[in-house]
């Protein structure tokens, strides 16, 4: 564990007791105290995070031209001109942890060249949902570390695994096998430092990290395993053996993880280990969240359901085709269209390497409580409407509260969790079109009403309300006016919306994670949007916003949602994908 998540942990119920104003806390202090002996208990279930934090101070990409440095742009500010916090990341999918598929190295079929293959065509957004997850088998490879000449890399071999198996077991289909140097821990650093990372390695001064040759490759892809893992910088040793390694994995079908780390906070075998990531189109890697579960009941059963292939995918695929950002009511104020920006191409695939340009809540997205919330101290001048709507809502709710909780310090089991669908699909068509631009409200009576109907909802689950928009409506140019404009200029219904009674009752509930399959939690007025987010926010609770395919659960089956967004130093979104396992 570095320094970061030393201090993100030991602060995390500090925050918590500034951040919420009296009236929630009186709310909801005996279920938060409940929720925290839950997750302090022996024996119960933890998340762990195996993810590089991303920031422009970083060694986050690859640090050769013509790979584009990440860059994070706060566009926009609390203030007179919005109401939010709003982002916009220039990214690239070699950015800090990260995620290969088969086309990396496999070439299309139709190219017909020696490498050619069907797995050519399996990119990020093509991956099932049940390859992203499995058993963790940590292989130790620490006596590697640094035992090169400079810019070599020293080879983890079948040995090694071999090594493992004898002293573990034999690894096999279901398992991700994760190669642990301890490489990231020690030196993934801010930069100057963080040279020593990959540059330094790239430029002969310093040795390369331990990677996996291609007789090991084999060895795994014989053995039937489909999701590896190193804490090294790639899956290819340097100076020159990259591509022969990453081909003879990704033949097989293989996915892995590049750039984990923190490894060593996992047992050999028995922990749940996942990376997903944003479902870029076509994207021959990308640029993701790790993360593992240990301990309790939870892991096995998690790992059963990637086995048995049970998994159902929740994000849309992410393309410029596609309206993923909302394109405001009035002229300005709309977000960062989703871009993709070739760079590099390669002549042998047939195909451009390319990063992104979009705001930081394109597609499938977190939303943080600093999205709507001033910093604790920061005074914010609003603009004369949206200061009386604040005067509103205190009357109504109690003082707004603030936050400095940007992505990357939300919990990872904030946003994870047994999935509780309330079905919201009947609100549609319920408005009189004279009060358009409006949405239905989502209620505290309507949720009542499920649970009457279905059970109370627990502490801890992940509660998403399934409103069919974007399953309805999401569809590329020139049909795609129906998913945003239409509704925020008025010429339909808003989607289903949370209003902040709802939030607020949620909040008493022990829920902290709310989801959507519509484009946001606040629909299309600007006013009892901005609400429910100071209402999320002053609750210290997260969204997720923007799934899709709902239909696709299981109904009566236990379903365990899981959503990680990029770990990304002050952001006020977070791009993600959200899966769902069917444990039973």
């Amino acid at each position: 564990m570095n320094h970061w998540q030393r201090m993100k942990g030991e602060s995390l119920m500090m925050r918590r007791m500034r951040i919420l104003n009296l009236s929630a806390i009186l709310l909801v202090w005996p279920i938060c105290m409940k929720i925290e002996a839950q997750e302090n208990t022996p024996g119960t279930s933890k998340f762990i995070d195996h993810s590089l934090l991303i920031a422009p101070d970083y060694p986050s990409t690859w640090p050769t031209a013509p790979f584009p440095k990440f860059q994070i742009t706060h566009q926009e500010r609390i203030g007179p001109r919005s109401a939010y916090n709003v982002d916009v990341l220039l990214i690239d999918g070699n950015t800090g942890t990260q995620l290969d598929v088969p086309p990396h190295s496999v070439a299309r079929p139709d190219l017909n060249r020696p490498k050619s293959g069907p797995l050519g065509l399996a990119y990020t957004d093509k991956i099932e949902a049940w390859q992203f997850g499995g058993e963790a088998c940590v292989v130790d490879t620490r006596d590697l570390l640094d035992k090169a000449e400079p810019g070599f890399s020293p080879l983890v071999k079948a040995e090694h695994v071999e090594r493992f198996e004898n002293t573990h077991r034999r690894v096999r289909f279901g398992d991700v096998v994760l190669f642990r140097s301890d490489y990231s821990d020690k030196y993934y650093l801010p930069l100057p430092a963080g040279r020593r990372f990959i540059a330094d390695v790239v430029d002969r001064k310093a040795p390369g990290y331990p990677d996996p040759d291609p007789a090991c490759m084999e060895l795994l892809g014989k053995r039937g395993v489909m999701t590896l893992g190193t804490d090294s910088a790639s899956m290819g040793p340097m100076p020159d053996m990259a591509e022969d390694t990453h081909f003879a994995g990704l033949k097989y079908g293989m996915i892995w993880t590049e750039s984990a780390t923190n490894l060593a906070a996992l047992p050999p075998t028995g922990a749940f280990y996942c990376m997903i990531g944003p479902k870029h189109e076509n994207g021959p890697y990308g640029e993701g969240r790790a993360f593992s579960v240990v301990g309790g009941t939870l892991p096995a059963k998690l790992i059963e359901a990637c086995k048995q292939k049970k998994a159902v995918d929740l994000s849309p695929v992410l393309s410029p085709r596609l309206p993923l950002t909302s394109p405001g009511s009035l002229a300005g104020q709309h977000r960062q269209v989703y871009l993709k920006i070739d760079f590099l191409y390669s002549e042998y695939l047939d195909m451009w390497h390319h990063a992104h340009m979009m705001d930081s809540m394109a597609g499938t997205h977190l939303v943080p409580p600093s999205y709507a919330l001033p910093k604790p101290g920061e005074q914010v001048q609003y603009s004369a409407e949206v200061a009386g709507w604040l005067k509103e809502y205190e009357l109504k709710f109690g003082a707004r509260g603030t936050s400095a909780m940007t992505t990357e310090q939300v919990p990872l089991d904030w946003t994870s969790g047994q999935a509780r669908v309330i079905d919201t699909r009947k609100l549609v068509g319920t408005t009189d079109k004279k009060s358009w631009p409006n949405s239905p409200e989502i209620t505290k009576a309507l949720i009542e009403a499920d649970e009457k109907a279905h059970g109370q909802i627990k502490p801890g689950q992940v509660v998403i309300f399934r409103t069919g928009h974007l399953d309805t409506h999401l569809k590329p140019t020139p049909d795609d006016k129906a998913t945003w404009v239409d509704p925020l200029s008025g010429k339909s219904e808003g989607w289903p919306a949370v209003g902040p009674e709802a939030v607020t009752y949620l909040k008493s509930k022990g829920v902290r994670c709310v989801a959507t399959d519509a484009p946001d939690l606040g629909g299309v007025d600007p006013k009892r949007a901005l609400m429910t987010y100071w209402a999320m926010g002053s609750h210290e609770m997260v969204g997720v916003e923007f799934l899709n395919n709902l239909g696709g659960l299981p109904q009566g089956k236990d379903v365990y949602f899981l959503f990680a967004a990029l770990k990304i130093r002050d952001c006020h979104g977070g791009p993600g994908r959200a899966i769902a396992l069917v444990l039973d």
